[in-house]
């Protein structure tokens, strides 16, 4: 419930609901064009913001004696009710850009929403979906250490070492906690399977022979088994720029991107460069 027409008998419901929610009480007539336009307003802004906001409607020419109450003197007027008290409010008409900057101070930063958003997603494994939204949320409140941290588990979980790194770097002593040392431990793990014996192998024959696209191709998915995403593209790209239908390689690297969190930069380029021979 984010929109509720608001009188006696639920009034007294709203105020407790008040205690979870900022109630946004809009006192209404039909007789005033005005108040139409702005409760479209109110509605919209309500309706983004389920778990924060109630929209209460009070259409005055049916409940004059509960405006009265409520010291209401014209319509429009809008009142915000938290823990059961008018917290703001305004009369007349306000524009939607004046009405938000007033809920401010109740609603949640846009940094918030990404990092709610992206908290299932972590726990549920799904890093590539993950990524983008807390990579956003890094961008709007860098200062935010939780964020940086939950940032580089996610990074570290895609492979992305360098970047992992360049996040934990900035981190400060005091928030080198549980997931901070949890992100160590994946980078530690990541960088011993990036260097396994097959690998080594595999660079050796292909350093004497740099020609033979089948030991590209099978260097190519250690690199991906490893999370050495980077690597493993060049190389695919390499095999694909000499022979666009060898092998298992163009079915590779179209998989490899397609497991990509969405706007990584290394993607794109990648994208761009096989569209390019494709096309």
């Amino acid at each position: 419930m984010n929109q509720v027409a608001a009188g006696f008998e639920n009034v007294r419901d709203l105020l407790a609901l008040s205690q979870q929610k900022l109630v946004i009480f809009a006192f209404w007539s039909e007789r005033a064009e005005q108040s139409k336009m702005l409760l479209q307003v109110l509605s919209a802004i309500s309706t983004a913001y389920p778990e924060q906001l109630v929209l209460a409607t009070v259409n005055c020419d049916l409940e004059q004696e509960l405006a009265m109450q409520f010291g209401v003197r014209s319509v429009p007027t809008t009142l915000f009710i938290q823990n059961g008290q008018p917290v703001d409010g305004f009369a007349g008409a306000e524009n939607e850009a004046q009405i938000r900057q007033r809920l401010q101070p109740y609603l949640p930063k846009a940094d918030d929403l990404l990092l709610q958003q992206a908290e299932p997603l972590l726990a549920a494994q799904q890093w590539a979906e993950a990524y983008p939204l807390l990579a956003q949320a890094q961008q709007m409140a860098p200062e935010r250490a939780d964020i940086r941290k939950m940032l580089a588990y996610c990074a570290a979980s895609l492979g992305k070492i360098d970047e992992t790194k360049q996040l934990l770097g900035t981190v400060l002593l005091a928030d080198q906690d549980g997931l901070y040392q949890q992100v160590l431990a994946l980078i530690e793990l990541a960088e011993q399977a990036a260097d396994s014996p097959e690998i080594r192998a595999l660079e050796q024959q292909l350093a004497t022979e740099p020609d033979n696209l089948l030991l590209c191709q099978q260097l190519a998915v250690q690199y991906q088994q490893a999370n050495r995403v980077a690597d493993a593209l060049a190389l695919l790209y390499k095999i694909l720029q000499q022979d666009l239908n060898f092998g298992e390689s163009k079915k590779l690297m179209l998989d490899m991107l397609a497991v990509q969190p969405k706007g990584d930069a290394l993607t794109a380029t990648y994208r761009r460069k096989l569209y390019s021979l494709l096309y």
